[in-house]
């Protein structure tokens, strides 16, 4: 189902069609609108220019979140790895118990 939604951007509006859901399309539109606000107080540039940079930041955050992400799942790889390592340790001293204590 496709959902209809007037925003308003950096004072333009917009008329959005997406499948997600209008809390979420005002969500987005908002972020939009804060990142362009953000360029636009920072600087004198034009609409379309201010639209460009901020595009360009959240590209930018778009990446380093990427990259953090991908940082997060070697770290759990590698706590899971030690994990699975542990694991058949404590199996193996589990049984190595059990031997000595059958010994007795």
């Amino acid at each position: 189902m496709q959902n209809k939604l007037t925003v308003t951007i950096a004072g333009q509006e917009y008329t959005l069609v997406a499948a997600e859901d209008a809390a979420y399309m005002e969500k987005v539109a908002a972020h939009v609108d804060a990142k362009v606000q953000e360029v636009l107080d920072g600087a004198r540039v034009s609409s379309s220019d201010a639209a460009i940079l901020a595009a360009l930041n959240m590209a930018d955050e778009y990446f380093k979140g990427q990259e953090a992400a991908e940082a997060l799942r070697g770290q759990i790889k590698g706590y899971l790895e030690e994990a699975a390592a542990l694991k058949l340790e404590l199996s193996k001293a589990k049984q190595e118990i059990f031997k000595l204590q059958s010994k007795k």
